[in-house]
């Protein structure tokens, strides 16, 4: 559904990280209507043991809800500011993205396996959630920060519909100070695949 990083200090060029992964809550939304489990993982440097970076995700359990668990709502999502973009970024894709984004270990069928995906409802296998995210990052790496990865220090984003490999990907980007918001959609099927989109810079 949802996916937040916060980067604490640069990434170092080499050495040897630990990924510390907890389970934050679970919030309830009732039977038949699923659960949301909130997931964050500390990226810690194992020489110093200094927290490098926190990545948190939120995931959709469709069937999971009706538990008896409480019903906690989740951060509140960025605001589009209601005003013409102060940039706006068009970021291609191939249609052999999702395979090549497959090397990065996630080798869920749903992204390479055509028969998967139209059983899941697609019409063809679609990108990787989380290769969308890196187009976010990309997107506001060249327009604000004129590709100085360690100026960006906070990227969120709400997953809104997936984006299949060949698509042209657009974003809307604002920026106040150092903060900055975004949209993006695939103007060829008129769909916003990136909602409610929020970095930092600095």
């Amino acid at each position: 559904m949802e996916q937040w990083l916060e980067v604490f200090k640069p990434l170092p060029t080499h050495g040897k990280v630990i990924g510390r992964t907890k389970i934050d809550h679970i919030s309830d939304k009732g039977e038949g209507k699923g659960a949301v489990i909130y997931v964050s993982r500390d990226i810690i440097d194992a020489a110093s043991n200094e927290t490098l970076a926190r990545v948190t995700m939120s995931i959709f359990a469709r069937g999971d809800g009706g538990f008896g668990g409480e019903n906690i709502p989740g951060p509140t999502p960025a605001t589009i500011p209601d005003r013409a973009p102060d940039f706006t970024c068009d970021l291609a894709t191939i249609p052999q993205q999702a395979l090549i984004y497959r090397l990065s270990g996630d080798m869920n069928p749903l992204h390479a396996d055509p028969a998967v995906a139209t059983t899941a409802g697609f019409k063809q296998p679609i990108l990787h959630g989380l290769a969308t995210y890196g187009l976010a990052g990309r997107a506001v790496l060249k327009t604000v920060c004129d590709y100085d990865a360690s100026r960006l220090t906070k990227l969120d984003v709400r997953f809104s519909s997936p984006v299949y490999p060949g698509e042209t990907v657009h974003f809307d980007i604002w920026q106040d100070g150092q903060d900055v918001r975004f949209r993006a959609t695939v103007p060829a099927r008129d769909v916003v695949v990136l909602n409610n989109g929020a970095a930092r810079v600095v």
